[in-house]
């Protein structure tokens, strides 16, 4: 049996509702992932150029630090990472995630939630950080009956 994981990072609370409720539609384990410094209000000021969130978004080597790593990646056949969408890709912390696992092999799925944006460039821009991984197209999941969800997660 090919054993699934949903790994996610939420800022709001937003994509970890999506994350759970994947997680439960594709009889997976869940795990968040959570920055070493939480991200305050201020931090997510996306219209402070200033402010962490915007500093982080505008370093594309910037790597924010995870406060607690996944013992067991290589227990999972089929990996759904969730997140917001920030500047059209993923916030940075899910480049530290990918890049702190060895994904080669895996089924990668990428899912977020966003305010109005498709997955941009997203899946490109995480597919360079571990060539080695099946990467899917993904989705934005916002809306997404419970049903829809389960039916998604079906093919993977």
């Amino acid at each position: 049996m090919r054993r699934k994981l949903v790994a996610y990072f939420s800022a709001s609370g937003t994509t970890r509702r999506a994350a759970e409720r994947l997680a439960k539609a594709a009889g997976a384990d869940l795990f968040e992932i959570k920055p070493a410094v939480p991200y305050t209000g201020a931090d997510l000021n996306w219209t402070n150029n200033h402010s962490r969130s915007s500093e982080e978004m505008n370093d594309p080597a910037s790597r924010p630090e995870i406060a607690e790593g996944l013992p067991n990646m290589a227990d999972y056949d089929t990996v759904f990472i969730g997140f917001p969408i920030w500047w059209y890709v993923a916030p940075r912390i899910i480049s530290t995630f990918v890049e702190s696992y060895d994904l080669s092999g895996k089924t990668v799925v990428p899912f977020a939630t966003s305010g109005g944006s498709g997955m941009g460039r997203t899946v490109d821009e995480l597919r360079k950080l571990c060539p080695n991984a099946d990467w899917k197209a993904g989705k934005v999941v916002n809306g997404a009956s419970d049903r829809a969800l389960a039916d998604w997660a079906k093919v993977y």
